[in-house]
């Protein structure tokens, strides 16, 4: 059987994935994401390293990568990613040349709603919006039961919309981007804030250096009752609902699906993001608002729908290639 990888490249992780044809992971690798001042190589040694690990002692058919960037329509260069170094780069053909390899190449969050799609929580919808929440925001829309890519291949960036005019710097160079107010980096940076303020378990935490507090730190204090990072997710939660709501107004989705590493806090932050939709979403006691669910298949989503990707792309060349071979002997046979 045909062993096929999905990569997910976020700004802090690489997560690589071996994935069944059912979508079930086999075995996964994970590494550091050396950043976005460094040189590209780095980050491709973190993707091979990755992915030698995920494939264990066999040989990849297919190879897909899930980059937190804008991919062109091509599926061929990432023309820019906010949290790595990757400028207008070839990423796909680099590295199917460095593993000998077919490579496919797509965006994080729309590997992540391909596979919501296929296996998961927009499984039968025909028009979903997928938020993935991470060290920033990522997105994807599914229009007519498909992945909407655009004519740029660069739909669903909306972690990049401006929701508060003169606000806070964005690593894209922007201010005010919705992903500055509703993000791991954003949960982090609030409770940072507070740290000192007032009483918490955070400062503990963190060895009482707010510079080492971490998202999964303000998740565990959050659960355990702690005032401060309630706060912080009721701050980030009601953000994120105030941009889904931009979003239901303008698709009009079945279902809004959330997913990233932040969806793993679950209700602390979807029922903040729940109530701040139906208060910002206009009409919204006329009109079927659409649930706010979890992904499914949690922050494995993206290498999965990336892995999806290679198949499918792998069988299509396969289906290809043997056409032209039975379009050939019928010519022989004609001669």
């Amino acid at each position: 059987m045909a062993l096929f990888i999905g990569v997910d490249i976020g700004g802090t992780k690489v997560l690589a994935a071996a994935v069944t044809s059912t979508g079930r992971v086999l075995r996964t690798a994970l590494r550091t994401t050396p950043g976005r001042r460094v040189e590209s190589r780095l980050v491709e040694d973190a993707l091979t390293e990755a992915v030698e690990e995920a494939a264990g002692l066999r040989r990849p058919a297919a190879i897909g990568i899930a980059a937190a960037g804008f991919v062109d329509a091509q599926g061929e260069r990432v023309r820019f990613a906010p949290h790595l170094p990757w400028r207008d780069e070839g990423v796909r053909a680099r590295l199917a040349e460095r593993w000998s390899a077919p490579v496919v190449l797509d965006n994080d969050a729309n590997c992540a709603a391909r596979a919501e799609l296929a296996y998961g929580a927009a499984s039968g919808a025909q028009d979903a919006v997928v938020v993935t929440m991470g060290t920033g925001i990522g997105g994807a829309i599914v229009l007519d039961g498909a992945v909407h890519r655009g004519y740029n291949g660069m739909a669903g960036e909306y972690g990049h919309m401006q929701v508060v005019p003169d606000g806070r710097p964005c690593e894209c160079g922007g201010t005010g981007c919705w992903e500055q107010y509703a993000s791991g980096n954003a949960l982090a940076r609030f409770a940072r804030k507070r740290i000192g303020q007032e009483p918490t378990v955070l400062d503990a935490a963190c060895g009482g250096d707010p510079a080492q507090l971490t998202g999964p730190m303000v998740t565990d204090a959050a659960r355990a009752g702690d005032a401060v990072a309630l706060a912080a997710f009721e701050s980030v939660g009601g953000w994120l609902g105030v941009g889904v709501a931009n979003l239901v107004a303008a698709f009009d989705p079945e279902v809004v699906v959330v997913g990233g590493g932040l969806s793993a806090a679950g209700d602390l932050l979807l029922e903040p993001a729940r109530a701040a939709l139906r208060e910002s979403l206009v009409g919204a006691p006329h009109r079927t608002v659409p649930p706010v669910t979890r992904a499914a298949l949690g922050p494995e989503a993206g290498a999965v729908g990336a892995a999806d990707l290679a198949r499918e792309r792998f069988r299509t060349v396969g289906t290809r290639a043997r056409a032209r071979r039975r379009a050939a002997r019928g010519t022989g046979q004609r001669r």
